[in-house]
């Protein structure tokens, strides 16, 4: 992507992020680094929460690498669990949603969505597993 067909008119750094200093931000951008954790966070996007069960079944990825992603996730409080049963649930953290709604909005499902992400919210789609 050249930089001509990157918007950023209006935008100023401390609107994008919240005050956060380079370390704290490099936690953040190393966090989303992974393809897997961006399309985690996109598919939480998509819905209120997921079990971790919908989630292996939309990445098409074992469960151990899911929940291996999902705890990275967590350790940097960008989503939070809650068990049900057997069943753990996720969701995107508050404290994230509501510091980095910018950052968020870019990896909202809307719009155009590459292949991969559409194939996830297919499957995504489909019956739930965990009921």
């Amino acid at each position: 992507m050249s930089a001509a067909t990157i918007p950023v008119t209006g935008y100023r750094p401390q609107t994008i992020l919240p005050a956060m200093n380079s370390v704290e931000l490099a936690s953040l951008f190393k966090a989303l680094s992974e393809p897997v954790r961006v399309r985690v966070m996109a598919l939480l996007l998509s819905r209120d929460e997921l079990c971790v069960c919908d989630l292996v079944e939309a990445l098409a990825l074992p469960q151990s690498v899911v929940s291996r992603h999902l705890a990275y996730l967590r350790n940097h409080d960008l989503v939070t669990a809650s068990r049900r049963g057997v069943w753990m649930y996720y969701q995107i953290s508050s404290s994230a949603r509501n510091s980095l709604a910018p950052l968020l909005a870019m990896l909202s499902p809307a719009g155009e969505l590459s292949t991969e992400l559409s194939d996830s919210l297919s499957r995504l789609e489909q019956d739930n597993c965990c009921i």
